[in-house]
């Protein structure tokens, strides 16, 4: 009996370590570790057929280990489910500043911020030259209080019932033409696009056609004029002044028209028929 404890213990041992490392591979995971853990596995159940028919304390232990290795075995049989994962890229945030920020004022009235910084729900029927209500929203990005300083969003506003192309002069900017004939006989026009002002609210285009008179100077002074056709007219000093040259030397030459000439030119340009010869308006 002692001659045959020896290699019984032996097997014992072996037997332990054969399920330590099946039971480490097996819980390590990876799919190489798993086909080294059923290869461990099978050796293990191997070795406890060996050890079974030793003595009674063997079998009982390979009976326990059997028993909690049942969750392991089942687990190498049945891995789970493989989730797949996919990685949606986030869609990149825009910085960019709206242009109409650059007129919207921060923590404002709502009701006096410019008309490009509101969406305004307006209503064309109403009847010209009222005053009318419209519900207004702010543009997104655009921050605005009310009277109680508190953050709003929606708000009324009250305007007059008239497009933007009726408005006054003085509610909208138009772009200056230079090459028209501002004295001129009849007087001319030209065609500009108007622009209303910011805190101007109306109907319709902002930004409109119109047809305006030359109205432009290029600095000419109308007393300088006279004043120099009164005293130095005979020399066609103020033909000079205006820009009319070939007058001047006419005048220049001729002594004013032997004076009649230089009378002509002062009652002309005293009542302004007489102007500059890029064709603006006196200053």
């Amino acid at each position: 009996m002692a001659a045959a404890a020896g290699p019984l213990r032996t097997v014992r041992r072996l037997c332990r370590m054969l399920l330590f490392l099946s039971q480490f591979y097996i819980l390590s995971g990876g799919g190489e570790f798993k086909a080294w853990g059923r290869i461990w596995a099978s050796w293990w159940q191997k070795g406890l057929r060996s050890c079974a028919p030793g003595t009674g304390q063997t079998a009982e232990a390979g009976s326990l280990n059997l028993e909690h290795s049942q969750p392991l075995a089942q687990a190498i049989k049945d891995p789970g489910s493989t989730r797949t994962f996919t990685v949606v890229p986030r869609a990149a945030e825009s910085t960019e500043i709206p242009p109409y920020m650059m007129k919207c004022p921060s923590n404002g009235l709502c009701s006096r911020l410019p008309a490009d910084c509101i969406d305004c729900a307006t209503n064309y029927s109403c009847v010209y030259g009222k005053p009318v209500t419209f519900d207004c929203t702010v543009k997104p990005s655009v921050t605005c209080v009310d009277q109680d300083f508190k953050s709003q969003r929606n708000f009324m506003i009250n305007m007059t019932c008239r497009f933007c192309w009726q408005l006054p002069e003085t509610d909208y900017e138009c772009f200056n033409s230079t090459s028209c004939m501002a004295v001129a006989c009849p007087r001319q026009r030209y065609i500009t696009n108007c622009t209303v002002r910011d805190h101007i609210h109306c109907l319709g285009n902002r930004t409109f056609p119109k047809m305006l008179y030359c109205n432009w100077t290029g600095g000419y002074k109308w007393s300088t004029a006279l004043a120099l056709s009164i005293t130095l007219g005979g020399f066609g000093a103020d033909r000079f002044y205006l820009g009319q040259w070939r007058e001047g030397l006419g005048k220049l030459f001729s002594f004013g028209g032997l004076g009649i000439w230089t009378l002509i030119d002062v009652l002309l340009i005293g009542v302004g028929y007489v102007g500059p010869a890029d064709g603006s308006l006196y200053i």
